[in-house]
């Protein structure tokens, strides 16, 4: 059997891979190991205490915030932007809801006035007829 000579890259890239191997696998035992422990401890307090489970559940998304928020915040700025833009609009609609319905009432208490003084008007006109002339 031949044996090739290699320069020395093919093994340090080899090393570099197993290293990145390691590390992944690192994560992974971090995750499964974390799991199992709020797991654990989840069963243990439905053992004991069901309205322990909510308190939990809180305190164990407080410790992945850190590491989710992250991702999950630049994920969710386009969904808050368009929130924000939905909001906006409805606001200047609203806007100009309101000031239309500010002039129809505003419309209907001038005529109101003016029915009201158009009586008063025709009274007054007889009695500058009844007046004598000069």
């Amino acid at each position: 059997m031949a044996v090739r000579e290699h320069n020395g890259r093919a093994a340090k890239e080899t090393e570099a891979t197993a290293e990145s191997h390691d590390h992944v696998n690192g994560k992974v035992d971090e995750a499964v190991t974390v799991a199992a422990t709020v797991g654990a401890v989840a069963v243990g307090a439905a053992l004991f205490e069901m309205a322990l489970l909510p308190g939990m559940a809180l305190g164990v998304a407080a410790v992945l915030a850190p590491k989710y928020v992250p991702r999950l915040g630049s994920s969710l700025a386009p969904v808050f932007r368009s929130s924000v833009r939905g909001a906006y609009k409805f606001g200047q609609k609203t806007r100009e809801m309101v000031a239309e319905a500010k002039e129809q009432v505003n419309d209907i208490v001038a005529e109101v006035k003016a029915e009201d003084e158009a009586p008063k008007a025709a009274a007054a006109k007889p009695r500058a007829a009844d007046a004598p002339h000069a």
